[in-house]
């Protein structure tokens, strides 16, 4: 996500390493820099010269602290304002309303259908809503299937009718299901076009007008750059949205769309898609954003996941099983399991401070687990419930009947048992002398 940005923003910083104080020479030839980096991202031009004659005059109506280096203050500067130029702030959907109706807009293949789970799956685990879907594309039978498949996908329900060719008709009917069956929320997911056109906006406009909708979000394919901020104020022209959704950006390695969608249309940013997963959304935050957009990570963001996958029976069983000296590789597995379902891997690992700039041209695989799992699925019941028992003739067998060398089952063995010790530490209430320890302060 943004790695072409985030590369050349760094290097547009490089210009004032060694530098004792901000003067107007360095400052220009640093925000050079920075606009070109802004223009290769597909930010309009106009957007990106404003951008740096602001980020200009604050640095030189600043003074250096004692505490900070030049490029120090610059960024932080350019932080501030990349996060001003994204909102400033998050802004959640208003579920006031009830049934709160929430009506999804867009091109097709931006990403809407699949969106519209993602949303229900969310509004389920965060606010512990009862979201109804609703079919109300009724020109390609496609659709209908792709939402009826994610809406069981994230156990919604869905109000659909085949027979029935008017969709403002089953958007009304739609609601009053809701209301007999206590939906508090009501996601109605319209047709897509390739192109806006006359057809498409009357028909969105009509199904707004019949159901009064609390929140219209235009769904938008964040890799489509510029093209995504033109199509969205011609929207928000004719239908003034209360906010937009950007798809598809753990694809985007530019950001354009990110960056200047808000300043463009006046309306927030409030979800961002991650990955194909139904867990891959993020409620958007402009600062967290621009954090990992200037290569400072977003650990906020990597502990809200971690909790989302926290399981606290299961804690509490894997804390007994290390305290009794029991914890096994199907323990191990459940963990990276876990892992696994925060997301994709390259972009968790750019949530950690400084990893992102070293991961940049890192080819990291999201089945990097797979050779794990296969091991210990080659494993008897036994040796997994008792590490103690692996010997050579053990490890031989495992090797043959998952295909892995004996080096591929000890280095596992050992991932296992580094593992087992961390979470002892943690146990024992030695968190803070196993976090000096990893970060090389011991």
């Amino acid at each position: 996500m943004f790695d072409n940005l985030t590369g050349k923003l760094d290097k547009a910083f490089q210009v004032l390493k060694g530098h004792g104080k901000i003067t107007e020479i360095n400052v220009a030839e640093t925000l050079k820099e920075v606009r070109r980096a802004l223009l290769d991202a597909d930010v309009n031009f106009k957007i990106a010269k404003e951008f740096t004659v602001r980020v200009k005059e604050k640095a030189l109506g600043e003074k250096v602290l004692t505490s900070l280096q030049p490029s120090q203050l610059l960024i932080k500067i350019v932080k501030d304002e990349l996060t001003a130029l994204m909102g400033s702030e998050s802004v959640g959907v208003n579920l006031e309303q009830k049934p709160a109706v929430i009506l999804m807009t867009g091109l097709q293949g931006s990403g809407k259908t699949t969106f519209t789970g993602k949303l229900a799956l969310h509004l389920k685990k965060k606010q512990v809503k009862s979201p109804l879907l609703v079919a109300c594309d009724v020109y390609r039978p496609a659709a209908l299937d792709q939402l009826a498949i994610v809406a069981e996908q994230v156990g919604a329900a869905i109000y659909e009718d085949r027979e029935e060719k008017d969709p403002v008709k089953i958007a009304l009917a739609a609601l009053e299901v809701a209301k007999k069956e206590k939906h508090d929320v009501v996601i109605i997911d319209t047709a897509g076009r390739l192109a806006i056109d006359e057809v498409l906006m009357n028909e969105i406009k009509a199904i707004h007008s019949a159901v009064k909708p609390s929140e219209t979000l235009f769904v938008v394919d964040a890799m489509t750059g510029q093209d995504a901020v033109n199509t969205a104020k011609t929207f928000n022209d004719l239908l003034n949205f209360d906010g937009v959704i950007l798809t598809k950006l753990d694809g985007d390695t530019r950001g354009g769309a990110a960056l200047t969608i808000k300043s463009v249309v006046n309306k927030p940013i409030k979800f961002i898609g991650t990955g194909e997963k139904m867990e891959a959304l993020d409620v958007f935050y402009p600062e967290r954003m621009a954090d990992r957009i200037l290569g400072m990570g977003d650990v906020v963001s990597l502990v809200e996941r971690a909790q989302e996958q926290f399981d606290e029976d299961q804690a509490r069983k894997i804390n007994k099983k290390i305290a009794k000296n029991q914890f096994g590789y199907d323990d191990f597995l459940s963990q990276i399991q876990q892992v696994k379902k925060m997301g994709n891997m390259k972009d968790l690992m750019g949530m950690i401070p400084g990893v992102g700039k070293m991961m940049k041209d890192v080819d990291v695989d999201d089945d990097a687990f797979a050779g794990i799992e296969v091991i210990i699925g080659s494993m008897t019941p036994k040796e997994r419930s008792q590490p103690q028992l692996m010997n050579h003739s053990r490890k031989t067998r495992i090797a043959k009947g998952s295909g892995k060398s004996i080096e591929e089952i000890n280095q596992l063995i050992k991932q296992f048992e580094q593992m087992g010790k961390m979470m002892k530490m943690m146990q024992g209430g030695k968190g803070p002398q196993m976090m000096q320890q990893l970060q090389g302060l011991k």
